[in-house]
């Protein structure tokens, strides 16, 4: 029975060894697959709705906060 079990035991242990190496081939090929392709450009979305239609460099109109002692005087 023991020699049943250490067969068994090799046989799986040769499943998973194998197995854990075409993993590691595989993510290893896709990984360097994935840094030889061009960088794609997308379009960044705005931070804020309202800037949807600013482009960058563009001047703005801006209104500064005035201290709450001030609005009350």
């Amino acid at each position: 029975m023991s020699e049943i079990a250490v067969i068994a035991y090799l046989i799986g242990f040769a499943i998973v060894a194998g197995a854990t190496f075409a993993f590691m081939w595989k993510m290893t090929t896709a990984s360097l697959e994935a840094l030889n392709k061009p960088i794609k450009r997308s379009r960044v979305p705005a931070p804020h709705p309202e800037m949807e239609g600013v482009k960058y460099g563009e001047e703005l109109l801006v209104f500064p906060r005035r201290k709450e002692e001030e609005e009350l005087d």
